[in-house]
């Protein structure tokens, strides 16, 4: 099997390569070139047809897209260590958190960076003052998340660490790589990201 992906910054396709180095695995990956324009060749749009990425290609020419499902995927087929849970409360409350960040947090960033970012300007018609309006979005919200982490739990979920981190982790590192960083006052979320910075899987 073989990944198509593409180096940092890309959030998505980081997603996936650390959730495999905490896995302890290793797929190889190809990038196929954002910036020239690769996620809309032919070729890539065979494997997703909505030219995105990553796509994890198995060994029968079967094709899986979204990180969420291909992290799912690798989870069944190596549960050690769990990353989605094992509990029925396990399993909801880590996907109550991933979806909280991927609606709440990685949307915004998304639309500040195709809307209001110099880099994307020749992809899209961009409209600047939708894409500034979500500053103000991804800050209150890293205000709400500095909140939550306030009773002290080194992880989203609670004591162990999950896709959810993941997912916060991906998002608000290329947060600061569009120009949104995180607010100083933040120093819950501040200290949340220090020990994900620290995990080996982060140079991922």
């Amino acid at each position: 099997m073989k990944l198509y992906g593409e180096a940092m910054p890309a959030p998505n396709p980081r997603r996936v390569r650390i959730f495999l180095a905490e896995k302890g695995l290793s797929v190889p990956e190809i990038p196929i070139g954002l910036r020239q324009g690769g996620h809309k060749s032919p070729e890539h749009l065979a494997r997703n047809s909505l030219g995105q990425v990553p796509v994890l290609e198995l060994d029968d020419g079967t094709t899986i897209s979204e990180t969420v499902a291909i992290c799912r995927y690798f989870e069944v087929l190596h549960p050690e260590p769990p990353l989605f849970g094992v509990s029925a409360l396990e399993q909801a409350t880590i996907e109550m958190w991933t979806r909280r960040i991927e609606l709440r947090l990685t949307v915004p960033v998304g639309m500040f960076w195709r809307h209001a970012h110099p880099f994307t300007a020749h992809l899209l018609k961009q409209n600047k003052e939708f894409g500034e309006s979500n500053r103000e979005v991804v800050e209150k919200i890293q205000l709400w998340l500095d909140r939550e982490l306030a009773d002290g739990r080194p992880y989203l979920t609670g004591e162990t660490y999950t896709i959810a981190d993941i997912a916060g982790q991906t998002t608000l590192d290329f947060a600061d790589f569009v120009g949104l960083p995180t607010p100083g006052e933040a120093r819950n979320v501040i200290a949340w990201r220090e020990r994900m910075a620290a995990r080996p899987s982060a140079s991922a």
